[in-house]
């Protein structure tokens, strides 16, 4: 474990895997990280150190025979049962696995990229240890770095050493893959690596973006928060991410239209002419210049006024309905299409009557 870089909360010297195995007993875990921060080599190195076979399976290609194979082989030898992105199996194969689990059969080491929560049925997840992996920092990429280039025997400038680490934003993977293509392009004679070869390595990073993910989430609340917060820098970031992410524009502004109701409202009112404008100025544009109206109804709701006074005048009228249901309309308010409803007072003017229903005089909704 001690060759393992980065994860120090876990397996620092009073780290829980440190302690775990100093007590030779593994729970089931699911250990839930980005990309490229360990999984697979903690595994790897949990199995090592615990003198245990490991069995892996990919949750993209296995299927419940190869489950049940893997259950018989633990049966007979003590085993980790290793699974890559557990999140992809479905209830069933998860279900599957679960009396196994709970019979300590298997010991399940699962990896994840997403929210467990929101992937791992409760009945599997309330028997494993959830452990978080963290991105790795720039000095441990900077560690990994100087492990490959020994290996390779290559160097490096310090200024191209900084974009790759910059680059690779805490993702093992990244940095070893953009090295090894950087090795093909390196001359063989100085076998030195320049700023030139590492940005043709690095090309055009793809961002780790999924419309139907918790990164998906996690971008667009910070987006809402950053413009409730009045911080248009932030908004304007959070907004280039999700477009270069590729995100559909027209998502993003239809939640840009909500908050300018929701968040502005009648304080500014226009911001809400604003936003549907920018709506159109989007279909009639489209991309790539059709960013320019997202990021200026953006910033301008940012920097807008906020109050809450719409929304909240609107469910504070609608908890009276739900509440006290449909109460009379006053008689003054009413239609009057027929003389017998004229005769009965409905539709007659009295401009000091009040118009909210009897029981609601004096009710204020709006601020």
């Amino acid at each position: 474990m001690n060759d393992m870089v980065g994860q120090e909360h876990l397996l620092g010297p009073e780290g829980l895997l440190t302690r775990l195995v100093n007590h030779g007993s593994i729970p089931s875990l699911l250990l839930w990280g980005p990309p490229g921060s360990g999984k697979t080599t903690l595994a790897e190195n949990l199995s090592r150190s615990m003198q245990r076979q490991l069995l892996r399976l990919s949750a993209v290609s296995s299927g419940v025979k190869e489950i049940r194979e893997s259950v018989e082989i633990s049966k007979k030898t003590p085993a980790f049962l290793f699974v890559d992105e557990i999140h992809r199996f479905n209830k069933a194969q998860q279900d599957v696995l679960l009396p196994y689990v709970e019979e300590g059969i298997v010991t399940l080491i699962g990896a994840t990229t997403e929210n467990p929560s929101f992937t791992i049925n409760n009945a599997l997840l309330s028997r494993c240890r959830v452990l978080t992996l963290k991105p790795l920092s720039d000095s441990n990429l900077n560690l990994l770095l100087q492990r490959a280039l020994k290996t390779k025997e290559f160097t490096l400038d310090e200024d191209a050493k900084q974009v790759l680490i910059k680059s690779a934003t805490g993702d093992a993977r990244v940095l070893l893959s953009t090295c090894e293509v950087a090795f093909g392009l390196a001359n063989k004679e100085t076998r030195h690596l320049s700023l030139v070869e590492i940005k043709q390595a690095i090309g055009k990073r793809v961002l780790a973006y999924d419309r139907k993910a918790e990164e998906h989430y996690n971008t667009i609340s910070a987006f809402i928060k950053s413009m409730r917060a009045g911080d248009p820098d932030a908004a304007c970031y959070y907004l280039a991410r999700m477009l270069e992410a590729g995100e559909d524009p027209r998502f993003i502004l239809r939640r840009m239209i909500i908050f300018a109701s929701e968040d502005i409202g009648n304080l500014e009112p226009h911001a809400l002419t604003l936003t549907t404008s920018a709506l159109q100025a989007y279909e009639l544009m489209g991309l790539p210049e059709g960013v320019l109206p997202l990021a200026q109804a953006a910033i301008y709701l940012a920097k807008a006024p906020k109050s809450r006074a719409v929304i909240n005048a609107y469910y504070a009228a609608k908890k009276d309905i739900v509440d006290l249901g449909a109460l009379p309309i006053p008689m003054h308010l009413r239609n009057a299409p027929t003389q017998l409803m004229k005769s009965l007072g409905y539709g007659q003017k009295n401009p000091k009557a009040a118009n909210l229903p009897e029981r609601l005089r004096g009710r204020k909704y709006v601020s």
